[in-house]
């Protein structure tokens, strides 16, 4: 079973670190069958492997970009805690499942809870106070609070990398000459489940329309009897929720610590300037093709860059296209 882990997760383009592999339990021995494994596999299964490897991760990233977009639409604020949302999602199911010996379900459902106490507090007692700050300011507390939930976090639950539960099972599935776990079905159907319920909700509710309402221009929509304090409330309870989610589905594959929020956040940051800061259809494309850029870097050029790949992008379109690929065209009416 450990061989087949690691043959994943070579093929996958996720770990290509011997070090990590002995980490995990496996031998030196099996981490040399492993390479041979995955060098003699031919070019059309690899290039799929990697493109399934890319979509699974660029899910993630837009379910963490979606984060920022929603705060962003409704505060201004980009909210570089966002990542720690993601950490917690992954920490505290672990933490249900492995030592209150909870069962699944009941485990993602008091993470998630429990997530979202922590970004109404967030909310609340920093946010909220500081409305009126200048917007370095609050990126500042943005960044100190996510230091401050990652430092309690690293007390709470220490410093080791620990491994969720797959939700299903371990044993691949086989496509066209690639493999996939069955978690990465689990991404890619929570993620569309999410996107769905998020479309619905605010194209065809009344509270998500305030929401959107509140984004277009909250001094407007206060006018209107729209209680903006609160749309600003929900926007980090749908932020929050949304990005333990990310953390808990992701945690299977990936394991998680008390730091795993760090890059993850900084990755959903990227999907987001990608898609020009939307909470729509921009985000999701620019959460897949930093996956799949990132995934296919990993493959075909070396795994040591592979975290560098996304920070490259974001660069690049900082520089040639700062309003985002899939940003879409705004007319102003005079």
């Amino acid at each position: 079973m450990l061989l087949s882990w690691c043959k994943l997760k070579i093929k996958a383009g996720l770990c290509l670190n011997k070090c990590v592999f002995i980490a995990a339990g496996a031998t030196p021995d099996s981490f040399r069958r492993c390479s041979y494994y995955i060098k003699n596999m031919d070019n059309s299964s690899q290039l799929f492997q990697y493109i399934l490897s890319g979509l699974s991760n660029g899910a993630i990233y837009a379910l963490i970009g979606f984060g920022f977009a929603i705060i962003y639409n409704a505060t201004g604020i980009i909210n570089f805690a966002q990542g720690e949302f993601v950490m917690l999602g992954g920490m505290l199911t672990l933490f249900f499942l492995a030592l209150l010996h909870f069962s699944l379900i009941p485990a993602i459902v008091l993470a998630i809870l429990i997530s979202t106490v922590v970004g109404i507090a967030f909310e609340r007692l920093a946010i909220r106070p500081l409305k009126n700050a200048p917007p370095l300011s609050m990126v500042i507390i943005t960044i100190g609070a996510s230091i401050l939930i990652r430092g309690i976090a690293m007390l709470v639950w220490g410093k080791d990398t620990s491994a969720v539960p797959s939700f299903s099972g371990n044993d691949p599935l086989y496509i066209a000459g690639a493999t996939i776990l069955p978690q990465h079905l689990w991404i890619f159907a929570i993620t569309l489940l999410i996107i769905a319920a998020n479309k619905l909700f605010f194209n065809y509710s009344i509270v998500g329309k305030a929401m959107r309402a509140c984004a277009y221009n909250s001094q407007a929509a206060s006018l209107v009897g729209i209680n903006v304090k609160t749309m600003v409330l929900l926007s980090f309870v749908i932020s929050s929720a949304i990005g333990s989610m990310a953390g808990i589905i992701i945690a299977p594959l990936t394991m998680t610590s008390f730091d795993v929020g760090v890059m993850l956040g900084l990755k959903g940051f990227c999907a987001v300037i990608i898609g020009g800061m939307s909470s729509g259809l921009g985000t999701i494309m620019g959460g897949l093709l930093l996956g799949l850029l990132e995934s296919l870097g990993a493959g075909y050029i070396s795994a040591s860059y592979k975290d560098a790949i996304a920070f490259i992008i974001l660069l690049l379109i900082l520089f040639v296209r700062p309003e985002g690929l899939f940003k879409q065209k705004e007319t102003e009416r005079v």
